[in-house]
């Protein structure tokens, strides 16, 4: 698995480089935004592990001008430590998921390994539900004639419910099976991206395929 590792701290960068090696990944690394960017789309990598706060192009921008260029490489955004604004806005410009610092290595790790899971292992098998249609293969989601701009996260937790239409599916069903059982976040992040998906699947009649069962989970419905 390659990594590209966009971090300004070289400190930082170094340990980061030399620790996630010694896990076994092949690591690149850029020390500031413009280069960290034309890495990101010269070169394939499995996941891209992203500063905000970078001399050139920051991390939002960054994040935001790949998504806009269609560049889904999942990303992990490293927040500043409590900053509820940085993450927000990390998930807004399109980050798969965000990381506090100062963070435990071993954690970043986890993190790593859930984001490329789910990247990776899902059924390739195209899937709908009425008008919507999913192709993991080409990372394609089109509600009619309109595609849909998802990021690898929103992607994923959009299937999870279209696979399983019509089921109620709890918070917790939901981190367990897009996240992982080791996720030890918020689980509050389930209802970030429940909303941002609503948001985007909402209809023209006000209508929408997402709704929320109270006191138990959420529903996709399936017409």
């Amino acid at each position: 698995m390659k990594l590209l590792v966009v971090e300004d701290d070289k400190k930082v960068a170094t340990a980061l480089k030399r620790g996630l090696e010694a896990e076994g990944f092949s690591v690149e690394v850029s020390f500031d935004g413009d280069d960290g960017f034309w890495r990101a789309t010269e070169n394939s990598y499995d996941l891209i592990v992203l500063d905000i706060m970078l001399p050139g192009r920051n991390g939002y921008r960054i994040c935001g001008d790949l998504r806009e260029a269609g560049n889904w490489t999942p990303i992990l955004m490293l927040t500043a430590k409590n900053g509820d604004l940085d993450e927000a806005e990390a998930l807004d410009t399109g980050a798969d998921d965000y990381l506090g610092k100062p963070f435990s290595f071993a954690v970043l790790v986890a993190r790593i390994h859930a984001l490329l899971r789910r990247a990776g292992g899902r059924d390739p098998a195209p899937v709908g539900v009425g008008a919507l249609q999913l192709d993991r293969g080409s990372h394609r989601a089109c509600l009619g004639d309109d595609e849909l701009a998802l990021t690898a996260r929103e992607f994923d937790v959009l299937e999870f419910l279209v696979r399983r239409a019509g089921q109620v599916l709890s918070k917790n069903e939901i981190l367990a099976g897009v996240w992982s059982d080791e996720f030890d976040g918020d689980p509050n992040i389930v209802e970030v991206y429940i909303l941002r998906l609503r948001r985007k699947l909402e209809q023209r009649d006000g209508t929408n395929p997402i709704t929320t069962v109270r006191g138990a989970g959420y529903r996709f419905e399936q017409s």
